[in-house]
Order: C-alpha cells, then structure tokens, then sequence
C-alpha cells in the first residue's frame, strides 16, 4: 500500500522529503531551496557555495563542509539524524547510513534503505518511558528524604553558632579566672608562710572565719530541722487521712486541723483523699503575704540546700590575698623579685637562673629560712586550682575550636557539599557481606574489611576526598558520585588498601555490591537519597539517549 502512496505524491514533493532526509530538527528551516521555478538552488551551511537543490543528498559530495549530504554517507564527518518517532531522536556518524547493518541507535531503520531494518521505536520507547517513569519516581521519593537532610544541616549551622557563641563567653570567663588564679599563685610563692600568718590575725579574715564556722552550724543544725519536720508531716498526713472524724476526738480534730491551717490544706473532708493537693500547690495567702515582704537579699529555700555548700568551701586565703591587691597593699617581695619586672624579655630567664640559684645558697648557709610544710602545701593546692582552670580552659577552646571546624566544613563542596547534605551521613557505617568478609565503610571515617570466621580485621583506608577526576567541576552531581578511602593497611608485597565508594540516588544508604579491581583496591557502589536531586532539578536539564 505504501509504495501506491508514494507513487501517487508529486515529484515535488518527493524531492522534499529525501532533501531533508536525515536532517535534524534544529537545522530543517535552513534545507529549503532559495529560488522556485524549473531550476531552485540551495547554499551549503557555511556559505562556500550555491549548488543545484536538487543537489542535496543525491549521494554526491559538493560541499565542503558536507552540508548538503545530511542522508547519506558521501560526505566525511558528518551526522546522520534519525528522527525515531514514538522514542528519542538520535545521531550517528553517517558512514554507518546504508551500510546494511541496523544501528541501535536509529530504531526506526531511517539510517538504511526501506525494508532493511524493522522500526522498533514504539516498543523501545515504552520501555525507555517505564524507565525514566521509574527513576523520576525514585529521585521523587529520594529528594524527599535529601530535603530533610538539609533541614539538618540547617539546624546544625544554628547550634554550631550557639555552641560557638558559648564557647567564647566560657573561654573569656575561664581565662579571667585563670589569671586570677595565677596572679594567687605567684603572690602565694612570693609571700612568706610568717606574713600569711599575720595576716590571718586581721579583724577581716578572723571575722570571716566566725561568720564561715557559724554558717556550718546553721547548715548542719538546719539539715535535722528539714529531717525532723519531714517525719513530723508523713505522721500528720497519716493522721489527717487515716483518722475518723465520727469519733468526735477534739484532741485529734485539733491536730489536724492545725496541720491544715500550718501546711494550707483543705479540710479531709471537703476533698477526696486520692486528689490532695500538695501544700506546694496550694500554699497559703500568709505565706504569700511574707513572701512578699521579705528582703530580696534573703536566700530561698532552694539557695540554702544547694548553694550554702559551694558558699562554706571558699578558700578565705585567696580571698585575703585579693583583698590586700583590692586595697593596694605592699607585695612583701625582695628586690630580687622586683627586679624582674624591669629586666628585658631576652634576658629574664638567665636572671631567673641566677636569683634561684643566689637563693638557694642563701638559705643553704642560714640566711633565707627555708619555705615550711605549711606554705609548701598552701602553694600546691593553689598551684592545682591553676591548674584545674587552665585544663577547663584548654577544654572549651578545643570544644570552640572543634565547632568553628565543624561549621567551616558543613557547606564546603569537598566536605558535606554546598547545601550540607552530607553532613546527615558522618559516620553512618553501611556494610555489605560479600564471601568470609563483611566490608564496612563509616562515611567521612574509615571503610574495614572484617572476617566473619574470625581473624583479623583490616583498614581499607580513611576518606581523603570526593571525585577527583580531571574535568569534574567541585559540587557537580558527577563530583558527589564518587568517595575515595585512602592509606588503609599495607597488603603483603603490594599497596596500602584503598576503595573508591561509588553511589547513586537510591531511597536507602546502603552497600549494594563490593569487588576488587586491582589488587587490595577496591569499589564499594551504593545508593543514596543525597544524591536525589529533585526531578526538575539541574540534572534533568539534559535529555535522555540511547
């Protein structure tokens, strides 16, 4: 029936169709002739020359560029459009057109003669649209679960500063502390133990002591008080629930009625006993009266359970040291130890060595009494305090240090990625069980290869970088699609282990096959939702071929 068809269409029309014969979409605007008549001619692309139109794909090369043979193999270095309807257009060099073989890529045979090649285009692209059907509801699903992988590093960014923002106000307090404590330490060695001890006979530091020894037999005498008195309420609530207001017992209606009035609970009988209120829920309006009343300076209840402890501890020697540098008093210190102040940087520790070694001659041949036991252990509980503060210190610089590294990677593109989408994953461990191995690979950590018939277990290396390929663009899709682990254990009479991680979208982090390319190196491919861009994302800016 087709050739009837054909038969039946206008030599003009003919001509049309074979001039535009394999001719892609983009270019069938420029294959038209550029006069009509008995006689139309046509251009070639790159302007070299005007030929005969019905020049163009006669199986002979005129042009130079080979424009005018765009459906047929007479011209070197030229494409061949197949149009494939029902699937994806695609290209071929044209000397594979009418060389008796079907190229996959043409699935509707147009790059040989009629009837060589059976069009299979409809069949092919149902099952290439079931296909990316398929991945676009994968990449859906997966972008999803990315989502809220960014959502992550968003709320991590925010703690990270807070962190930091702490971390700051602890290192500027720690460090004032730690000054303190070392401005105590050196006044402390330059202060004799006879000079502490006078001035412990001060007014201050004895009245000190009287109000310190009298807020320890406040607290301890008010500690039996808080005992006493919760005995006496569990046997008064036992009372008040237990007894039978029938009896008519004035003298036990009287207790309880004055525990209720004293603790501000209703009447036993005007509540049921399982609903009670607490007489910190309900308290009472005298209470509120004194409270109201009372001199804010005074401590709670609560200051003087937890906080007359930490109170009664404070070390009142320290404290008459500061106060004497508060009031300006003279450092008892030799000129020796003045000096120091004046000698330049360069030449301090030479004079330190000689000030020490004149003062242990000194007190070698009686001049200089020697420091007691006493002060010896005085500056060594001071010396630990300064050393206590230092280590808080070193402790919330390296926490502080830490977060602002942690913050500084978290949208690196050779870290966590641009958005931070990664960052969900640091050491999320997947592994995969492949023969007597199980191989497992912590993320941003370290990938092991484990026995599991006993043995010993193997570092295949720590990560070192994501794909550095040359031509792979930083923070491209291509560039997260790949994970390489480095410098693992050395193998016998070879390299040190290493793996190359391969993943791709996928709904779940999992492992999904392990081989070994050369050997000791090896590529673990898995799936990730980190790597699902959404549908209409940048990556399917593109089209897919076959």
């Amino acid at each position: 029936m087709l050739p009837w068809i054909l038969l039946a269409l206008p030599v003009a029309a003919l001509a049309a169709t074979d001039n535009v014969h394999g001719v892609p979409p983009h270019l069938r605007a420029k294959y038209t002739p550029l006069s009509k008549g008995a006689d139309p001619t046509w251009r070639c692309l790159d302007g070299s020359k005007e030929i005969a139109w019905s020049a163009v794909n006669d199986d002979y090369c005129d042009c130079s560029d080979g424009s005018d043979e765009p459906g047929t193999g007479a011209c070197p270095n030229t494409t061949f459009y197949c149009a494939n309807e029902g699937h994806i257009g695609a290209s071929v060099p044209s000397s594979r057109v009418n060389d008796g073989l079907c190229e996959p890529e043409c699935c509707d045979g147009s790059d040989e003669r009629p009837g060589v090649c059976k069009n299979k285009c409809k069949e092919i692209g149902e099952v290439h649209r079931a296909k990316v059907a398929a991945e676009t509801k994968l990449r859906k699903t997966g972008s999803k679960i990315r989502s809220t992988y960014l959502a992550f590093a968003q709320k991590e960014k925010k703690r990270l500063e807070e962190t930091i923002a702490s971390s700051e106000k602890a290192v500027s307090s720690k460090q004032e502390e730690v000054d303190r404590l070392k401005d105590l330490v050196e006044r402390a060695e330059s202060i004799s133990q006879e000079a502490l001890e006078y001035k412990k006979q001060s007014l201050l530091y004895q009245t000190l002591m009287e109000h310190h020894f009298a807020l320890k037999s406040l607290q301890r005498e008010h500690q039996k008080h808080l005992e006493r008195e919760k005995e006496l309420g569990d046997i008064l609530n036992s009372l008040r629930s237990g007894y039978n207001p029938n009896y008519q017992d004035m003298a036990v209606l009287e207790a309880v009625r004055g525990w209720e009035y004293l603790a501000g609970l209703p009447h036993i009988n005007d509540v049921k006993k399982d609903d009670e209120a607490t007489p910190e829920e309900l308290g009472s309006d005298e209470a509120a009266e004194e409270e109201e009343e009372e001199d804010p300076n005074m401590w709670t209840p609560e200051q003087l359970e937890n906080s007359l402890g930490k109170l009664l501890n404070t070390d009142y020697e320290s404290l008459l040291l500061e106060h004497d540098k508060h009031i300006g008093a003279p450092a008892e210190e030799s000129l020796l130890f003045d000096l120091s102040a004046y000698i330049p940087d360069v030449l301090l520790p030479q004079y330190e060595t000689v000030r020490d070694s004149l003062l242990t001659w000194l007190k070698t041949i009686g001049i200089l009494k020697a420091s007691s036991n006493a002060e010896t252990a005085d500056n060594s509980r001071a010396k630990q305090a300064l050393s206590d503060a230092e280590k808080a210190l070193r402790s919330v610089a390296d926490e502080k240090a830490s977060s602002e590294e942690e913050l500084s990677r978290l949208f690196d593109p050779a870290w966590f990625g641009t958005d931070g989408q990664f960052k969900k994953l640091q050491g999320t461990c997947l592994e995969k069980e492949v023969g007597d191995y199980t191989y497992e690979v912590c993320l941003f950590g370290e990938a092991k290869q484990k026995p599991n018939k006993g043995g010993s277990t193997f570092s295949l290396g720590h990560f070192a970088s994501w794909n550095d390929a040359e031509g792979i663009s930083p923070g491209s899709p291509e560039y997260y699609g790949k994970q390489h682990y480095t410098r693992g254990t050395k193998c016998w009479n070879g390299p040190m282990r290493s793996v190359q991680l391969v993943w791709t979208c996928g709904t779940e982090n999992a492992i999904t096959a392990v081989q070994e390319l050369e050997k000791c190196e090896y590529e673990f491919t898995g799936t990730s939702p980190a790597l699902c861009l959404p549908p209409d994302g940048p990556e399917n800016g593109r089209k897919d071929e076959l």
